[in-house]
């Protein structure tokens, strides 16, 4: 039996990593939430789960725990106001695998975003420069890891597209937006652009973690989460197939239209957002999901994303 830690608990994907595990382990848990209020999962279904209502940013009523568990998971960040952003993101996330003992600990499973990474799995230098406060400090976060005494056992994982939350687990923001894209279809059907993308559902994130936390590798590892590359006008037309609407011509959206777009209805775009207008492949090799492992996956494909979000046809 283990003893895990887990940051960012009440998050999307920290309810589904924390489901699983207190699901289907029998480890000793320790979850780290911000609002004990803002965790909907029974933690009395088995002994040993403790839930640790705190927030990283004060790290010394975990000094004591940190020293003594075999396994962390480091899901928590901060994803808005700068100086926020980088003390949780980089600064406490560092402090937290520096109280960890070298000796006792035997993994760290860190998430970073695939947003750092370019096509080829390599460092995409324009996230650090044009980046969120998020990314940039994700990216800041990423280039100190090997300073870090538990470098040579850290494996770092890169989510993309993250879908997920039901009634027990708090909805990503993607999956917020998707009623969105719904109610704009009849809209969206008739354009037609160049672009891809890998998306994977946070249940499935929690699926492969849990595999790993049985399997801790050898040495530094780094694996990019996601399904199959989806192009956008693919994505288009399965979810017009899905919800039973016919498209009977596309406009191609080029630069210049979507510029003009823009200008027309007057939206602020970020640098960041312009960049990823110009990019448009966020696509990357080898991307990992429960499959990778043998494992039963429960969301592949778009067709599966809007059923089991609750979307119904047409």
């Amino acid at each position: 039996m283990k003893r895990i830690l887990v940051t960012g608990a009440s998050g999307c994907i920290g309810h589904y990593i924390s489901d699983i595990l207190m699901r289907e382990t029998s480890h000793e848990l320790y979850l780290l939430v911000r609002d004990r209020d803002k965790f909907k999962l029974d933690v009395s279904q088995r002994s040993g789960i403790h839930l640790i209502e705190g927030n990283i940013r004060e790290l010394k009523p975990l000094k004591e725990i940190l020293k003594t568990v075999d396994c962390a998971i480091l899901a928590a960040a901060a994803w808005g106001g700068s100086q926020e952003t980088f003390d949780i993101n980089v600064t406490k996330t560092r402090m937290v695998m520096e109280y960890l003992d070298p000796e006792k600990c035997e993994q760290v499973l860190y998430f970073s975003t695939a947003s750092l990474l370019d096509r080829e799995n390599q460092i995409l230098f324009q996230s650090a420069h044009l980046g969120t406060d998020y990314i940039r400090s994700k990216y800041d976060c990423f280039n100190q890891l090997d300073r870090t005494p538990v470098y040579d056992r850290l494996t770092v994982l890169f989510p993309t597209l993250v879908f997920g939350g039901d009634e027990n687990k708090p909805h990503s923001h993607l999956s917020s937006g998707l009623s969105d894209v719904v109610k704009w279809i009849d809209v969206i059907r008739f354009l037609k652009t160049d672009g891809s993308f890998h998306f994977i559902h946070a249940e499935d994130i929690a699926r492969v973690v849990c595999y790993l936390v049985e399997h801790p590798g050898d040495g530094h590892r780094q694996f990019v989460l996601g399904n199959d590359r989806v192009t956008v006008n693919q994505a288009i037309e399965q979810v017009c197939d899905y919800l039973n609407k016919r498209i009977y011509f596309r406009v191609p959206l080029t630069e210049w239209l979507t510029n003009l777009l823009i200008s027309i209805f007057n939206i602020q775009m970020a640098s960041w957002d312009r960049f990823c207008l110009r990019y448009r492949h966020f696509t990357y090799q080898n991307t990992v999901n429960p499959q990778t492992f043998n494992l039963p996956a429960h969301c592949q494909t778009i067709p599966e994303l809007l059923k089991i979000s609750g979307i119904e046809p047409s």
